[in-house]
């Protein structure tokens, strides 16, 4: 399986979880969850690297913790691109967007192949 649509169904998944954990962040559907995943997974893939590079100043001043804010701001502009994902203020935002990257992180962590070992 491809790494990015590995990503894609690690984060379609972790989103529907949470989702259905916080009240502050709703999904629709199943699909609007996979579709958000694939947004979100694209927007991780090109426009958070450019937002890193931008604010990396801020990012050393504040020890790494505006990194946070970045991870919100690409759950922001997901949920604000697909109609049946929401997300409702930041403090919602911020904390979906770190229990998403830990879910999707260990969702991928069990679906990643591993290479076999043969003596």
């Amino acid at each position: 399986m491809s790494s990015l649509v590995l990503t894609w169904v690690a984060n379609s998944a972790a989103i529907w979880v949470v989702a259905y954990l916080f009240s502050g962040i709703s999904v629709a559907s199943w699909t609007d969850a996979f579709v958000a995943g694939l947004v979100l997974t694209l927007i991780n893939a090109i426009v958070r690297p450019i937002l890193v590079v931008l604010t990396l100043p801020i990012t050393v001043v504040t020890l790494g913790l505006f990194y946070f804010v970045i991870s919100a701001a690409c759950l922001a502009l997901t949920a604000r691109l697909i109609d049946g994902f929401a997300v409702s203020g930041w403090f919602n935002t911020i904390v979906a967007s770190v229990f998403i990257s830990l879910v999707s992180t260990i969702i991928q962590s069990v679906l990643k192949p591993r290479p076999s070992h043969r003596v």
